[in-house]
């Protein structure tokens, strides 16, 4: 799920198709930050309010806790527990980490298993954004494929307990941990007295509140075929959670083709269909995370649809073809400053 430290490099310069415009805040104090390595990835949080900088301590602690819950790529983890119990019996997990597989479990009843959090084993086959990628045989893949499934992941709610019903099973929470994690941090830096607040982790970014002079934070939508900061529109959020999964955040090359990190549950290759970026706008970063990757993995109409039919969700995803396409909501905000970029209407059925 979150990728080792050597890799550093690799992450900063990967970290999302979102970034933050830089803009001027009117406040009498300067902004304070703090930034590293956290979830095994480039993370910073900046914060426009006269606070002491023990909140960014505090913020930062709070990510560290949740990623030695949730983390497949240390010794010990819960999730690393549950999954060494694949088969064999149930582990008792903190509230955080019982919530998250929860509500990844929700998104695979959602997308019908086009999100899958049991994907693990193929996860672990590909090994794409670390020093060990490479291409699996078809055999590799096939004799792991029975071990993808979501219902096989039994939940007991009331003693916060999960069983993985198969040996072998493999929960990677890597599509909707991070978010999880935005969402705590705002939930620490408010009760902290932060009213404006810019909160990156590895990309997923959540933004408390609106500038002090209450205009929207304005952000970046990244151009998917160029490089790190160049954008092809703008669009304006607060107290919003942005998040963007794309083929081109991290991927393996071999014999002169690319594999993107998306894997299909189904089959256990990268997901191919005409979409290479999806961004997500929504109140909570959890869904915001999970949703990216589902509405990837559901393809452009169906994709669509489902975001339609969420209350506060907006969508904005691009093709192949450099055509974009936006759920109702999102279309006057995004303001498209890339002439190669084209804003599409789809009729939905």
């Amino acid at each position: 799920m979150f990728k080792y430290k050597k890799i550093l490099f690799y992450i900063i310069s990967t970290i999302s198709l979102i970034f933050l415009l830089s803009g001027c805040m009117k406040n009498k104090s300067e902004p304070i930050a703090k930034e590293g390595l956290f979830l095994g990835t480039y993370c910073k949080i900046t914060v426009f309010d006269n606070v002491s900088r023990d909140v960014l301590d505090k913020a930062f602690d709070r990510v560290n806790q949740i990623e030695n819950k949730m983390t497949i790529n240390k010794p010990t983890s819960e999730i690393i527990s549950v999954n060494s119990k694949s088969g064999l019996d149930y582990v008792k997990v903190s509230p955080d980490t019982f919530y998250v597989v929860n509500t990844a479990k929700h998104y695979a009843e959602l997308s019908q298993g086009k999100f899958d959090v049991t994907i693990g084993p193929i996860v672990k086959l590909w090994n794409i954004g670390t020093d060990k990628a490479r291409v699996p045989s078809p055999k590799e893949i096939q004799d792991k494929l029975p071990l993808v499934n979501y219902k096989n992941m039994i939940l007991n709610e009331k003693e916060n307990k999960i069983m993985l019903k198969q040996k072998g099973m493999l929960i990677d929470l890597g599509a909707i941990a991070k978010g999880y994690a935005g969402d705590e941090v705002k939930k620490v830096l408010e009760a902290n007295g932060v009213k404006h607040a810019i909160i990156n982790l590895g990309g997923n970014i959540l933004a408390i509140g609106s500038k002090d002079n209450n205009k929207n934070w304005k952000l970046g939508v990244q151009d998917p075929f160029n490089t790190r900061g160049e954008y092809l529109g703008t669009i304006e959020v607060s107290n919003k959670a942005v998040v963007t999964s794309g083929v081109y955040e991290r991927f393996l090359e071999e014999d002169g083709k690319k594999y993107h990190h998306i894997l299909s549950p189904k089959n256990g290759y990268p997901i191919e269909n005409s979409i290479v970026s999806v961004t997500i706008v929504t109140d909570k970063s959890i869904d915001a995370d999970a949703l990216s990757t589902t509405v990837f993995a559901l393809g452009l109409n169906d994709g669509l649809k489902l975001v339609d039919s969420l209350k506060n969700t907006e969508a904005i995803l691009v093709t192949k073809d450099k055509d974009v396409y936006t759920t109702s909501g999102m279309k006057d905000n995004l303001k498209i400053t890339n002439s190669q970029f084209k804003l599409k209407n789809l009729s939905l059925k």
